[in-house]
């Protein structure tokens, strides 16, 4: 593995490092993360592995039933999976900002204990299908009637929703205020997975397919009292603390493919023999990974600085915006360069090289366009806002 191109190396953080590997190798072995991806199965057993080893709570605090750590370490536990199984590791970013959360409210702390153990799985439901990137054009509404409330609506490309008991959705409990921004009015609920009122039918994706992506549609879906999370009529607000963790944790996502595929095509090149030796001594196919590998060490090296960042409370959000660009970018490019080298190997079912090809695609759009990215690294810059 290449192991000398790896952030975080702390003591305890190479432990880590290490003992995911080795739970990975035990539990989720090549053989088992292709024939997921190939199924398009969410693995419940190695979710279930995970929580029990203490995965899943990273980042939350002991006190709630978490395992402690922070983006750091959380980041490094992504990064693992996605080497292995991207669409579990965009699953475990999820976990995280769920668990965020609630620990960032203030509220319904008594919701952590079941998400760390694995043995509850909770969604996030904020896109739709008139707006990805633009929350504020969301649609979906949820009125207080009866003391609970009712939620219609419909959202798109939601992780896990089939999977969940609870779904943590975003919708319009008020009109926004004259002279404010759109944000005003919108609030996040805890919504009941399992009820007439929801149904989540799974989305067929080239990319991520084990990932469980869904489109979920709220008919009268009901909600208690007490669901909303923070204050009402600010759920932007609820979720901002998870913006820079989610795109510091989304570039652990690209950095977990780019290892899985540089891995995987320096065995291949060193292996591969043409011409009375092995391809790998031909600068053609040194150049470019050569170059890849040292883009990869530098995206490491800013996803490693932009966690310590949040970790240590300081302000993050543009470190965080240029590690999910810089990691997308650069892994994209990686991925093409090593299915190259492969030819024809490098898209066969039995290679993982094509799923390492397919997943890094979405990295480049999710959790956010990399366009949107850079206006917003331009923004602090000090330019003016473009969008």
């Amino acid at each position: 593995m290449t192991e000398i191109l790896h952030a975080f190396r702390e003591e305890h953080e190479v432990a880590l490092t290490q003992s995911m590997q080795g739970l990975l190798s035990r539990h989720l072995p090549e053989e088992r993360a292709a024939e997921a991806d190939r199924n398009r199965v969410f693995l419940r057993d190695v979710w279930k592995t995970l929580g029990e080893n203490g995965m899943l709570g990273l980042g939350m605090p002991e006190v709630f039933g978490g395992s402690g750590g922070g983006v750091a370490e959380t980041a490094i536990v992504t990064r693992e999976l996605a080497r292995v199984l991207p669409s579990m590791a965009v699953d475990y970013v999820l976990c995280g900002m769920v668990g965020r959360t609630i620990i960032d409210s203030g509220q319904h702390t008594d919701l952590i204990a079941g998400l760390a153990s694995g043995d509850r799985i909770y969604s996030y439901a904020l896109s739709e299908p008139g707006g990805g990137s633009d929350l504020l054009a969301l649609r979906t509404q949820a009125k207080f009637e009866g003391g609970s409330w009712h939620i219609n609506g419909q959202k798109l490309w939601i992780s896990l929703a089939n999977e969940a008991d609870l779904i943590f959705v975003l919708a319009r409990t008020d009109q926004p205020e004259e002279g404010r921004s759109q944000a005003s009015g919108l609030s996040l609920l805890i919504v009941p997975a399992v009820q007439p009122g929801v149904q989540a039918n799974k989305v067929n994706l080239a990319i991520m397919r084990a990932a469980g992506t869904c489109e979920v549609f709220f008919t009268d879906a009901i909600a208690p009292a007490d669901a909303i999370v923070g204050e009402r009529g600010r759920g932007l607000h609820a979720l901002r603390g998870t913006l820079d963790v989610e795109r510091v944790l989304s570039a652990a996502i690209s950095l977990g493919i780019g290892h899985g595929a540089l891995d995987l095509v320096l065995r291949y090149v060193n292996e591969r023999e043409a011409f009375g030796g092995p391809i790998s001594r031909y600068q053609a196919v040194q150049h470019p990974l050569a170059e890849s590998a040292a883009e990869l060490t530098a995206a490491s090296l800013l996803v490693e600085h932009a966690a310590r960042q949040i970790d240590a409370g300081l302000p993050a959000s543009q470190e965080s915006a240029m590690a999910k660009l810089v990691a997308a970018e650069c892994v994209s490019r990686l991925v093409d360069h090593a299915s190259r080298v492969m030819g024809a190997m490098g898209i066969a079912e039995e290679s993982a090289m094509q799923r390492f090809l397919r997943d890094a695609r979405l990295q480049l759009f999710s959790p956010v366009n990399n366009d949107l990215v850079r206006s917003i690294i331009a923004q602090g810059l000090g330019m003016p806002r473009s969008y």
